[in-house]
């Protein structure tokens, strides 16, 4: 025989039921349009940071063009120790700027600045001419060795790189200065010794061989082909000083890190964005880059006056180093070609420019290290913005992969489009560093911030549409329930009335036909006179909820002292609680006595009597018939009131749901206790009306209610 539910299970099975087909309905167009949103975000992404790569590209770009503008304004004559400052027709001597040690760093790892004449003589402002006293020119024993070391630095790359002569004597051990006293006869006679003698460099003591002009082995023809591009068929030149062959040599120049094709990007996003971008670009349809700001920059050939020192012919007889105040002033017009760059086998970068004076051509330039280069203007500048948390940075010069940058890994995005290696952005820099490009290549490409947004709203949405259904089925649940409990209210307000009222109509029965002698018919006033009250409580109930339901509870505050409030209660209900029985005391500590209450006085007396009536309504079967009232202050500026019974307590379950609208501990067929279940919240909305608080804690034995209020301050 089949069982058929009961209502309320098929009450909340239809409830489920709507509330599922109601969440399917709007939960999946929704995902449908948030999943097309972000199928969108990828190439707005995209193009964001490609942005990004473009403006630090061209900052990058920038700040270099103007580092090297400023070099190349430097004059021919400052790549002399000392030259004419000012006006040439002054005539004042004066040391150059580039003379100035510690080296000042103008471009990032500058190294030092040389000069190769046009006989192939190397030199460098770092050093006066040869033969000057150093200490004529304000140069110490400790500065000069550092200078003679530095010089000696520049001189060995330069040679390594066979671009000036490769076995040329080496300046003056540091420990061995020459002094002043020396005479320049002497420095040559040692500078002629220096083949013919293994150990010359050691007894080398004269500034004469410190200052050699070296001569080039292969002519200034060596810098010319610096701008061509790597050949690696190229023999070996006669008389290298390296058994590396060129294609070897090629390999260690660029770090091993090989050529740009073999990243092996994938550049269709590139391809998209340059078509979508092609109203914006040039006339072949292709993003020029960097390079666009600063191609109008002139760097045609300048002409300049100078004037440089030239030593006079030394006096009759004169003997020991020159002295600057033997030099004379000559004046000459020079051509002065753009800074060129190149990246020498060694490693090191070199900028370096072609100056013509009086039909000789000579070479001036910047000798730099590659590393402390990269490092600073590149590297640094990628690592300070956002693009170094989604990709990857790889330095090319011609092709040739010389540096890669890695991105901070511990900033990494999450991965949001499995994208890793593809092609963000590249691009070369401008004249005359154009042989070096910068590759953004994307390692994690963050969703960017509208799809943080959407995910955020799509977060929300989620949480939304859970928690309202929950909410929405919660509603309906507990609507459910309430219908229960009204019903089973009204049932009991029926009961709580018809007691009274009967027991009210068979005493004045049997008054009204006389059938009590005159010591019961006392007893039954008394009788009609509780049930009279019990039945004004009821009411009284009934109605101030009703009042609470439909307007809020109405409160008129006025400022009372505990014990005026206490001895207000002690009058009103004493009677009432003998009448039934018990025996009530009240207790009220001295500090509580004077403590004053912002209350309402009406209200306050409803909710001790409810308390009072609850006491009496589970305690009539416990041992004790007892119930203690007291007042006591609290340590937090608060007065605390508590209505004690010795009756069975609260389950601790429901210690806090008896508070609740109609809640009762026992069921309506199976209660013995009378009471409509709105007692103890009218209890809890006065009391939170009056801004106090109200709680329940079981003692052994009974249950203690606790009423606690501010106590006004003064």
């Amino acid at each position: 025989m089949a069982v058929r539910p009961s209502g309320k299970n098929q009450d909340r099975r239809r409830l489920q039921v709507s509330l599922a087909v109601l969440f399917v309905a709007l939960a999946v167009p929704t995902a449908a349009v948030i999943w097309q949103a972000y199928s969108r975000l990828e190439w707005e992404s995209f193009h964001q940071y490609r942005t990004q790569a473009e403006e630090l590209t061209r900052r990058i770009d920038r700040g270099l063009a103007e580092r090297i503008a400023e070099a190349g304004s430097r004059r021919f004559a400052d790549y002399a120790f000392v030259n004419v400052g000012g006006d040439p027709a002054a005539g004042v001597l004066q040391r150059s700027t580039l003379a100035a040690f510690p080296v000042e760093q103008q471009l990032p790892g500058l190294i030092g600045y040389f000069q190769v004449d046009a006989d192939g003589s190397f030199s460098t402002p770092l050093l006066p001419a040869a033969g000057t006293d150093p200490a004529s020119v304000g140069i110490g024993a400790e500065e000069y060795r550092a200078r003679l070391a530095l010089t000696e630095e520049i001189r060995k790359v330069l040679a390594d790189n066979r671009l000036v002569g490769a076995r040329t004597p080496g300046p003056a051990p540091l420990g061995e200065v020459p002094e002043p006293e020396e005479s320049l006869q002497e420095s040559a006679a040692s500078l002629a010794s220096f083949d013919a003698d293994e150990g010359a460099e050691k007894r080398a003591k004269s500034e004469g061989l410190a200052r050699r002009q070296v001569k080039e082995s292969y002519g200034q023809q060596a810098f010319d082909e610096l701008s061509e591009p790597v050949r690696r068929d190229q023999p070996v030149p006669a008389g290298s000083d390296t058994a590396l062959s060129p294609e070897a040599k090629a390999d260690a120049r660029t770090n091993a890190y090989g050529k740009v094709q073999d990243l092996q990007l994938d550049d269709a996003l590139i391809r998209k964005s340059e078509v979508a971008e092609e109203a914006e670009s040039t006339g072949d349809g292709k993003r020029t880059g960097a390079a666009v700001e600063f191609a109008g920059a002139d760097r045609s050939r300048r002409l300049e006056q100078a004037a440089l020192p030239v030593s006079a012919p030394p006096a009759a007889g004169a003997s020991g180093p020159a002295d600057i105040g033997d030099l004379r002033i000559t004046t000459f017009e020079s051509e002065v070609d753009p800074f060129e760059f190149s990246l020498l086998d060694s490693g090191h970068f070199v900028l370096f420019r072609k100056v013509w004076r009086d039909g000789e051509r000579f070479i001036q330039g910047i000798l730099i290290e590659q590393r402390a280069f990269l490092g600073e203007v590149v590297e640094s500048a990628f690592r300070s913005t956002a693009l170094s948390a989604m990709s990857d940075l790889a330095l090319a010069y011609r092709d040739d992969v010389i540096e890669l940058v890695p991105g901070s890994e511990g900033e990494r995005y999450p991965d949001a489009s499995g994208m890793r290696g593809a092609l963000l952005y590249r691009d070369r820099l401008s004249a005359p560093l154009d042989a070096l490009e910068l590759i953004y290549s994307i390692s994690r490409l963050p969703p960017g911030p509208g799809a943080a947004v959407l995910g955020w709203t799509t977060l929300l949405l989620g949480a939304v549409f859970i928690g309202g259904f929950l909410a929405l089925y919660r509603l309906g649940m507990g609507q459910i329930r309430l219908a229960r409990q009204q019903q089973d209210f009204v049932s009991a307000v029926s009961h709580e009335l018809k007691t009274p009222l009967t027991s009210i109509r068979m005493y004045g029965e049997m008054l009204k036909e006389g059938w009590a002698d005159e010591a019961r018919r006392k007893q039954y006033y008394e009788y009609i006179h509780d049930e009279s009250e019990r039945l004004g409580r009821l009411i009284d109930n009934v109605l101030r909820l009703s009042s609470i339901t439909r307007n809020g509870p109405s409160i008129d505050l006025h400022s009372l002292t505990a014990g005026e409030l206490i001895d207000k209660v002690r009058s009103r209900i004493s009677s009432q609680v003998e009448r039934a029985g018990f025996e009530i005391t009240f207790s009220v500590d001295e500090d509580a006595r004077r403590a004053e209450v912002l209350i309402d006085e009406d209200c306050f007396l409803q909710i001790v009597i409810n308390l009072v009536d609850n006491a009496i309504k589970f305690s009539k079967k416990a041992d004790a018939h007892r119930i203690d009232i007291t007042a006591m202050p609290e340590s937090n500026r608060r007065v605390r009131f508590a209505v004690r019974d010795y009756g069975p307590g609260v389950p601790r379950e429901q210690m806090k749901k008896i508070f609740g609208l109609f809640y009762r501990t026992e069921s309506e067929l199976t209660r013995e206790s009378v009471g409509t279940g709105i007692g103890l919240a009218i209890v809890h909305q006065l009391t939170t009306a009056m801004s106090g608080k109200v709680d329940v804690v079981n003692r052994d034995p009974g249950a203690e209610f606790r009423l606690s209020f501010p106590a006004r301050s003064g």
